[in-house]
């Protein structure tokens, strides 16, 4: 077990989307602000990822580390109570079970059947959006747009698929939601006259800026869908469950292989690739996100998110008890080995 050493480490972090499973990304975050060496610089996130980025950039601007904490907290408590009269539930064997999934539930069966079939221009999408209210009530974007941390937060442009990243002066309640707007079940969200939806078809979370805006040679990757499932999915709910974390995966590891296919190819001594050299990648990640179904995404009860939360702090311990003393100093995540898989 490596020993921490207490010389201040400038760090980004990249953060996942994944619905409710970005109470994971909230426990990795509240056990990280408590190191007051990790000196944050940077965040990019996408869906779940850019609630926790920009709720906890703003704390951060606002009065700091604990200030940061009790936002994040706050957050996701009023994410749980909002749903607390949804018919996203738990079915009665799954309780007993200790299941977390939505798998028998009821309700969210007939979504799952009325968005492979039925536009949510047809129905008029899912009424309102609870989390517009949320994140108008506990960020200030004002605030934010001052703050310490350079934000990173991207959506999908629907007319030309590519990916858009927003900056901390352009990050509204509207580019949020359109980072996590699903689009079978919500209409695009309009920015500026273009339709947005989810960032993570095309960037979960986006890399990029973090090393070409950042001067922080750092950054951790906090993973919360996994890239490999063992098995071959057989009902139909598990392979389209298995094609979402697909789908959702394949921006971040093509633009991690770009990555590390730059830092083989270009100049070291050219000031503009020196970035790519410099850099230094880590991940937080754990092997329970790979006993969660895709419905669980939906589950915000709050045994479910503290369970999650538990586990986002208890994996984050383990990263700095083992790798703690690795940051500033050298990487814990192999890019090359990307470039060796098939």
């Amino acid at each position: 077990m490596a020993t921490q050493t207490k010389e201040s480490v400038q760090i980004d972090l990249a953060l996942q989307g994944g619905g409710a499973h970005g109470a994971f990304t909230w426990g990795v975050l509240d056990r990280l602000l408590e190191e007051d060496r990790l000196i944050i610089e940077g965040v990019s996130g996408t869906s779940a990822g850019a609630m926790n980025a920009a709720v906890m950039s703003c704390g951060l601007a606002r009065g700091g580390r604990d200030e940061a904490r009790r936002l994040l907290a706050e957050f996701w408590r009023r994410v749980s109570d909002a749903a607390r009269f949804s018919p996203f539930k738990r079915g009665p064997l799954d309780r007993m079970m200790g299941q977390w999934t939505l798998d028998n539930s009821p309700a969210f069966v007939m979504l799952d059947l009325t968005a492979r079939l039925i536009s949510p221009y047809t129905m008029g999408g899912m009424a309102g959006n609870p989390l517009r209210d949320i994140l108008c009530d506990l960020i200030d974007f004002d605030g934010l747009a001052k703050g310490p941390v350079k934000l990173f937060i991207t959506a999908t442009n629907v007319q030309t698929g590519r990916g858009r990243v927003f900056r901390r002066h352009e990050i509204s309640a509207d580019v949020l939601l359109a980072s996590a707007c699903l689009p079978t079940l919500y209409q695009a969200i309009e920015i500026d006259g273009v339709p947005y939806w989810d960032g993570g078809y095309s960037g979960n979370p986006t890399m990029t800026p973090l090393v070409c805006e950042c001067d922080s040679n750092d950054t951790i990757l906090v993973q919360i869908n996994p890239v490999e499932r063992p098995g071959t999915p057989r009902s139909a709910r598990e392979i389209a469950s298995r094609l979402n974390e697909i789908s959702f995966n394949s921006p971040l590891l093509k633009e991690l292989r770009m990555m590390a296919l730059l830092r083989q190819v270009v100049d070291p001594g050219n000031s503009e690739a020196k970035a790519w050299h410099a850099m230094r990648m880590h991940r937080i990640s754990s092997d329970l996100m790979v006993k969660l179904g895709h419905s669980s995404k939906l589950n915000a009860e709050w045994d479910f998110l503290q369970m999650l939360f538990d586990a986002g702090r208890k994996s984050a311990g383990t990263f700095l008890a083992d790798h703690g003393a690795d940051l500033g100093v050298k990487p814990t995540l192999d890019l090359d080995d990307l470039l060796e898989r098939d």
